[in-house]
């Protein structure tokens, strides 16, 4: 293979093929600073940035039988904020070469980058060195001995984990990969017209949500899933209650595999429940909490990487051309959309080195949608939910900051909407 190309992941062809105009399949990073950013310094930081870690100076290029990225000598260049969260960064619409976007309004910093380069945890790597750097050369000689915790490789930033850490000692593709999910709940309210989504963020005190949850003995993550769970669960005809509604979680593989990369590197698990009724939030979370420890057994997440990779490894798989498998692949992916009622993805605190701290406000993140998709980031005791919806409806944004105590008159004090 040449030098100055490579093959793109599994769940980054996913992405080629679904993506589309509400749904862009774009994620954003944003890091707010304790003052104004300079707009001459950030620029300098950025090209530091990408001398450091130029793994995603790359442009998508589309092959007979695949597409693949290719290095690219195109500079970025950080601008003012005009686009809003997650816009287009790829596609027929798309005039840029770079697929992510460095920009800044007031005091914050803000990568937007599409999801088939990187995933959230690869863009946190990356916005923190941008941050480090930026601040290296606003205070000369402040932050010299400062630095981020980094051994990996160039090659290690720029690896294929799935293909890296595929095991194929267990023969062929499992027949349970082609079970069929359950159809679930879709939320019932009109889409936002003109491919418009809503962007929400919501600033909460971890240490708060943290007690509640422990409270009941289960996760945080567990806690919110449930408290979602019941906000749904209040929008629903009766007609609709024998569906399940149904939250996927992406789950981090760094943590099971010992992987650097800042390519994509996830799986998606999922939390179901059928409401009868006597469902209370003691209840649920707990049910809620049982399932998801269940299905992240590490046996289990690497059966389940496994399982999908090696869809990827079979021949005929390979040699089908481009214009074929494009089509397919988007058909599997709008199905496997209807077996998710909403997304929530809890990348958990994000940590810095101490001499930072005193310099930044805090962190927040956005992934675009074709229906509801929550993030939770916390940083200190600021813990921050970024909401995208495609629905002009809130009545579910509205029950799930009311069940986590967000007064009513400060709700959209604290939730910031931007449409695109």
């Amino acid at each position: 293979m040449s030098e100055n190309w490579y093959r793109l992941d599994n769940v980054a062809k996913v992405f080629l093929a679904s993506h589309n105009k509400r749904n862009p399949r774009s994620i954003r990073v944003s890091c707010i600073l304790s003052e104004p950013v300079d707009a001459e310094v950030l620029q300098k930081a950025l090209e530091l940035t990408v001398k450091h870690r130029p793994q995603l100076q790359v442009r998508i290029r589309r092959g007979f039988f695949w597409h693949y990225l290719e290095q690219t000598d195109a500079a970025p260049v950080a601008m003012p904020e005009t686009l809003g969260p997650c816009p287009a960064l790829y596609g027929g619409n798309y005039k840029g070469v770079l697929h992510y976007l460095v920009t800044y309004y007031n005091d914050r910093i803000n990568i937007d980058m599409f999801h088939a380069i990187s995933d959230g945890t690869g863009a946190f790597i990356l916005l923190k060195l941008l941050v480090l750097n930026y601040l290296k050369l606003m205070y000369p000689g402040k932050f010299d001995e400062v630095s981020l915790p980094d051994s990996a490789s160039s090659d290690d930033r720029s690896q294929n984990s799935y293909d890296h850490f595929y095991d194929d000692s267990n023969g062929p593709i499992p027949k349970t990969i082609l079970n069929k999910k359950k159809r679930a709940y879709r939320i019932l309210s009109r889409r936002l017209p003109y491919n418009q989504l809503q962007y929400f963020e919501v600033h909460l005190e971890a240490g708060r949500l943290l007690k509640a949850a422990k409270e009941l003995n289960v996760s945080l993550t567990s806690y919110l899933g449930a408290r979602l769970m019941l906000a749904i669960q209040a929008d629903m005809p009766l007609r609709q209650l024998r569906r399940p509604v149904t939250i996927s979680m992406p789950v981090n593989l760094r943590k099971y595999y010992p992987s650097d990369t800042l390519r994509n590197f996830f799986n998606n698990v999922d939390v179901s429940h059928i409401f009868d009724g006597s469902e209370t939030i003691e209840s649920l979370a707990a049910e809620f909490d049982s399932k998801l420890k269940s299905s992240l057994a590490p046996e289990l997440i690497k059966k389940q990487m496994n399982r999908y990779q090696s869809i990827e490894q079979l021949f005929l798989t390979r040699m089908v051309p481009l214009f074929i498998k494009q089509p397919i692949v988007r058909m599997f992916s709008g199905r496997e959309e209807k077996t998710v009622s909403a997304v929530l993805s809890n990348l958990g605190p994000i940590d810095v080195p101490d001499e930072m701290r005193p310099y930044i406000k805090g962190f927040t993140d956005f992934c675009s949608t074709d229906s509801m998709f929550i993030t939770a980031t916390s940083y200190g005791n600021d813990l921050v939910l970024g909401i995208a919806s495609a629905y002009s409806g809130t009545g579910v944004i509205r029950r799930l900051l009311s069940s986590l105590k967000v007064p009513e008159d400060d709700m959209y004090m604290y939730a910031t909407e931007v449409i695109r």
